[in-house]
């Protein structure tokens, strides 16, 4: 390797790692942000905490590791050609693609790593993260109960609060409780209090909820009694005050390394995701096929040849006439039930497609999504690279600004992409590549004005353009010139007051032809007296005499 390449490399890798590592470090601090209410308040140790982010990093790389591309690029190239070395580089006969050479070996090592990264790497931390942010949430349920949702204690009971308060914010209002009943499958038992009070031991396992100001409502089971059952009987009634006591002590013992996630298509890497897919793609199309199937079955539909419907009006004649009022009437309903229940069924198994067909989106964009973190880093380095060799400016002032600003641009072409690539607004494929196809030819036009030593656009032609459609003809010039004074004897004076205007004419032309016995004063003479009778110098110019 050269000592200029070996140069540059150097310059860029020690950039890249300081601007990866600050931006590493900015991104994981607003990951504790985002997941402190599910870290405080938990008495986690701290080897946990540092788990909990050793394992939220990698998946951080998706945007540290382009976003640093393509930053570190804009500022060596703008800092070699703020300070000239650009300039030192191109006098020695070396272009912009020869000084990219080290680089170009450099990022495609990095895009390949990066795939590499985004296909093991990645997936595993997200099965340990999202086991143990499962596991976490297990612990305490006291200090989950958030307001204004659902949150689930135990295995028995869903609370809402509207607001909580106090010091240690056990108090509660607009309390509502669905608590489930051992041997019964759903929640029947919905507790609703206007006030409430959690108390609790750090010594008991037993969490206690006095509830004030409420009612208490359930479902009764009248066991082997079907007139009863359908009558739907049910139990109510009104409290002053309420105690509902949680037993905990098995929540206690949670085991943070329990491992009950891993179905996530985010833990899988491509040959899993594959494999998935498929299984994914056929189930989709079975369940579609045995609906249609059993849909028709249903109707006891026989398909007839060549028949051909009637008129609605025979129908009635010949169907419902042979009935009496009430018989129709009962036919009419039962029909209605029949379509009505056909039509729920339809929307209800449009409603499960819709969330198979997102499904299978997601796994085929997680595929995607491995390639196109490596080949995006490549695009932005082309981007980057000639964009700081244009704009010629380092450090950290315009290089951040205009980076960040094509990077945001870049993300959120591909968010809004994918979003629509969920629901089937566009393919998978389009959605995941959408953003790196728009970039591509970005970088291919800046790398080529870069390397001719062209500006960032080229205006000219816009406004030659311009200027040709509302341009105004330019106005005749006109020159002013500065008054010489002179003075002429009487005996000089006599002279030209004795001439002709064509005698005028050849005393000026005799003075650019030196063949006269005058001093220059009477040629300024002559000039004055030419323009007092209307004749300029241009005159006398065109003339010849000038």
């Amino acid at each position: 390797m050269k000592i200029l390449d070996r140069y540059i490399l150097f310059t860029y890798v020690k950039t890249f790692l300081s601007i990866f590592i600050i931006l590493m470090f900015i991104f994981v601090l607003q990951s504790v942000w985002l997941y402190i209410q599910e870290l405080a308040g938990r008495d986690l140790d701290f080897s946990v905490i540092l788990k909990f982010l050793l394992f939220v990093t990698p998946s951080l790389v998706t945007l540290v590791l382009p976003l640093s591309v393509l930053l570190t690029s804009i500022m060596t190239f703008g800092n070699f050609a703020e300070n000239y070395e650009f300039a030192a580089m191109k006098s020695t006969g070396i272009s912009l693609q020869r000084a990219m050479k080290s680089l170009i070996v450099f990022i495609s090592f990095l895009g390949i790593t990066s795939f590499l990264f985004a296909n093991y790497v990645i997936p595993a931390s997200q099965y340990e993260f999202r086991n143990l942010r499962n596991n976490i949430g297990k612990l305490k349920p006291a200090m989950i109960i958030r307001s204004g949702q659902f949150n689930e204690i135990g295995d028995d009971i869903n609370i809402r609060v509207a607001s909580k308060y106090g010091e240690r914010d056990q108090y509660l209002t607009d309390v509502i409780i669905h608590q489930k009943e051992p041997g019964r499958v759903g929640n029947f038992t919905v507790i609703k209090a206007k006030e409430g009070e959690l108390i609790s031991s750090l010594d008991s396992p037993i969490l206690s909820l006095k509830l004030t100001d409420g009612n208490y409502y359930s479902e009764v089971n009248p066991n082997g009694d079907y007139k009863k059952k359908k009558r739907e009987p049910f139990a109510k009634s009104y409290f002053e005050t309420y105690t509902l006591n949680i037993d905990l002590g098995s929540l206690d013992d949670v085991n943070l390394d329990d491992k009950g996630i891993d179905n996530s298509y985010q833990m899988l890497n491509v040959k899993e995701l594959d494999s998935s897919l498929q299984v994914l793609s056929e189930r989709y199309t079975k369940s579609r096929i045995d609906f249609g199937t059993t849909f028709i079955n249903k109707t006891n539909f026989s398909p007839i040849n060549d028949f051909k419907l009637p008129e609605l009006d025979t129908i009635q004649e010949v169907l419902l006439d042979n009935y009496n009022l009430t018989d129709k009437v009962a036919i009419l309903q039962a029909v209605k039930s029949t379509i009505n229940n056909s039509i729920t069924s339809i929307e209800r198994r449009k409603k499960i497609h819709a969330l198979d067909v997102k499904r299978l989106n997601k796994f085929e964009i997680a595929i995607h999504e491995k390639y196109v973190l490596g080949f995006s880093c490549i695009v932005l380095f082309f981007v980057g690279a000639p964009l700081g060799a244009i704009i010629r400016k380092g450090g950290l002032g315009l290089p951040i600004v205009v980076g960040v600003v094509l990077f945001l641009t870049f993300h959120f072409i591909g968010i809004f992409a994918k979003n629509s690539a969920e629901d089937g607004t566009i393919s998978a494929f389009t959605a995941s590549w959408l953003s790196t196809f728009i970039t591509l030819p970005i970088g291919v036009y800046l790398t080529y004005r870069a390397t001719t030593d062209q500006g960032l656009i080229d205006l000219d032609p816009i406004r030659l353009f311009l200027q040709k459609i509302f341009g105004k003809k330019k106005k005749e010039e006109v020159v002013i010139e500065e008054k010489i004074e002179y003075t002429l004897t009487a005996e000089e004076e006599a002279i030209l007051d004795g001439r002709s205007i064509n005698q005028l004419k050849e005393l000026v032309k005799s003075f650019d032809d030196n063949n006269h016995d005058f001093r220059p004063a009477v040629k300024y003479g002559a000039l004055d007296r030419l323009a007092a009778l209307g004749i300029t110098k241009e005159n006398l110019k065109s003339q010849g005499f000038l």
